[in-house]
């Protein structure tokens, strides 16, 4: 789909400093044009949040800009296809990519990608975030994170945890929350989250880590309970869900989505297109998109955002190693 529009002495040396350095990255983005023709690349098919959320980013950055973006599905291999394209492409601006957090997880999880993760690109900016959730069925005995804690550290490995599927978000959280507990709940991977929360209202799940976006209707009709939000802090859309971390120190799962450019692109351009996605993001139209998936806008630099990007990935990989996690080879 196309959009195209046309319309103290030392401190205080420190502090302007500080400041000259904001001021100029900020003149050189302002003087920075965005190119005028942009293909917004996603590697997943059309319908899913990533593709709803480009379609959203790509409307708005073309009407307020006066320039033409494209958004191009590329599906495949778990989302490396797509970023391969980009990785391939002229680092000029003129080629973007918008990944999740799929894009650190196959970092870990897949041995042969045909593209380095972290050389091959230069973090954009974070759209945005949230949190995911720790759920159980409705009918589990369990109250809060302490009980199912308790479970998954018992002795006959009864409790089976659900997920998308191997190396997914949801598997890889489930095993940072065995790694973390010192668990020993047992990983059944599903083809898609949907069979998942099936056979979790059936009896045959006692927990899972997923998004509230993807389980919104067996959690409306009571079918599963929500124990905690998996992120650091709680959550504005369920301030009544504990942390996972109030009873599991340290444990941080997030849901985030981001822009990519092809490695080399120069720091202008990284840095005005940052300024223009943060600007849409924090609107109040992409504000209410973004809240249907319990997440929120992202005020992240570009430094800072390939700082988080580079802190997931060593996360992954690392948990990957330390469980013996089977890598896929394609």
């Amino acid at each position: 789909m196309t959009y195209s529009f046309r319309p103290l002495r030392h401190v205080g040396g420190l502090c302007l400093a500080a400041l000259a350095a904001f001021s100029a990255t900020y003149a050189s983005a302002q003087a920075q044009d965005l190119p005028k023709n942009i293909r917004l690349v996603v590697p997943f098919s059309p319908g899913g949040s990533n593709d709803v959320f480009a379609r959203a980013l790509a409307q708005r950055m073309a009407s307020r800009n006066g320039i033409t973006v494209v958004v191009e599905n590329k599906p495949g291999a778990g989302g490396a296809i797509g970023a391969q394209a980009v990785a391939t492409a002229t680092p000029d601006g003129t080629t973007l990519l918008l990944n999740s957090v799929s894009f650190s997880t196959n970092a870990a999880v897949q041995a042969k990608l045909p593209y380095d993760p972290i050389k091959a690109f230069e973090p954009v900016a974070m759209l945005n975030r949230g949190p995911m959730l720790l759920v159980t069925p409705a009918n589990a005995p369990y109250a809060n994170v302490g009980d199912v804690l308790k479970a998954i550290r018992g002795p006959k490995k009864d409790v089976n945890f659900g997920s998308a599927g191997q190396g997914s978000t949801g598997h890889l959280a489930g095993e940072l929350l065995n790694a973390m507990a010192t668990g020993n709940a047992v990983h059944v991977p599903y083809k898609g989250i949907s069979n998942a929360a099936t056979d979790m209202i059936g009896g045959n799940l006692q927990i899972m880590v997923t998004t509230a976006a993807s389980i919104a209707g067996p959690l409306k009709g009571g079918q599963i309970r929500a124990i905690a939000v998996t992120s650091a802090q709680r959550s504005k859309f369920t301030p009544e869900l504990p942390t996972v971390g109030d009873v599991l120190p340290g444990f941080d799962v997030e849901s985030w989505w981001g822009i990519f450019a092809p490695a080399k692109t120069s720091r202008a351009m990284v840095d005005r297109l940052n300024q223009e996605i943060r600007a849409i993001a924090d609107t109040p139209e992409m504000r209410e998109l973004f809240s249907r998936e319990s997440t929120e806008p992202s005020a992240m630099t570009s430094q800072q955002f390939a700082a988080y990007v580079q802190s997931e990935i060593n996360k992954w990989r690392k948990l990957v190693k330390d469980r013996n996690i089977a890598m896929a080879t394609e």
